[in-house]
């Protein structure tokens, strides 16, 4: 069944919140698709945007590298081996200008930052044109701060009461992290039963063999760094390596959503 017409945002909003990923693993029918509310700004069209690449690959790739030169190198590896959203870690060497650059190479690619600590470092990586931002903790300045911007901001969290009190902050999305050392798949699937209407995504230490467990748990995404950005082929620029990584990790984020409209 779909839907069309203009409905109040209140009952948009509650309305999308029951097409999560949750309830889409339990009922076989597609999201309605509603018209945007007339206030609804075109920062808020772009972020739904953005969410739904998040949610459609499966996976974020997270890319650390020692200069530049071999993030750029890198990046290049993994999008052409398929991956759409890529996270660029702050401390990389000329991190703005690996983004800037690689927004204008891929243009229908996401590229984001990650471990953004400070609205400045927020403003600076919106400017280079990054679609999200990524923190390993909720920084509350940077909400505010991306509050009308057309990005999405991402913050970590752990417990039942920082995923509430970031979603209630405006977080669209959260960061569930550290996920391994908190109990991985296991972890997620308990999380989730309480809060399924917050959209999650899984982060540190995940393999891309258990890409598909965490999608099935109700993640929407997962982050995946070492799996895809190898330490050793890193070190070595064998970026054909990062390259069939990349295709491994964009091949089983696409066996994990097929899997979720199947059951």
């Amino acid at each position: 069944m779909v839907f069309t017409g203009t409905l109040p945002c209140n009952s948009v909003t509650q309305i999308q919140r029951l097409f999560t990923r949750s309830h889409l693993q339990q009922h076989q029918f597609s999201p309605p698709i509603l018209k945007p509310c007339s206030s609804s700004s075109s920062s808020s069209h772009n972020q739904k945007h953005i969410f739904s690449l998040i949610q459609d690959s499966a996976v974020i790739a997270c890319l650390r590298a020692n200069s530049a030169e071999q993030a750029m190198e890198a990046a290049r590896a993994a999008v052409n081996g398929g991956i759409t959203v890529l996270e660029i870690v702050r401390s990389t060497p000329g991190v703005f200008e690996v983004l800037q650059a690689l927004v204008n190479e891929y243009p229908t690619k996401a590229f984001g930052v990650g471990t953004v600590l400070a609205a400045e470092d927020a403003k600076t990586a919106i400017k280079a044109g990054a679609k999200f931002l990524m923190s390993p903790a909720t920084v509350n300045d940077i909400i505010d701060t991306v509050r009308d911007a057309d990005v999405l901001y991402i913050p970590g969290v752990m417990t039942p009461t920082e995923i509430l009190s970031a979603h209630n902050a405006g977080a669209k999305i959260v960061k569930i992290y550290p996920v391994s050392a908190l109990g991985g798949v296991r972890y997620v699937s308990a999380i989730m039963k309480p809060f399924s209407h917050i959209p999650m995504v899984a982060s540190q230490g995940i393999t891309i063999d258990s890409v598909g467990d965490y999608i099935a748990q109700g993640a929407i995404s997962v982050v995946l760094s070492d799996a895809i950005f190898d330490k050793e082929a890193m070190n070595q620029n064998n970026f054909n390596a990062v390259n069939q990584l990349a295709k491994s990790a964009a091949l089983q984020g696409k066996i994990a959503i097929e899997r979720l409209v199947l059951f």
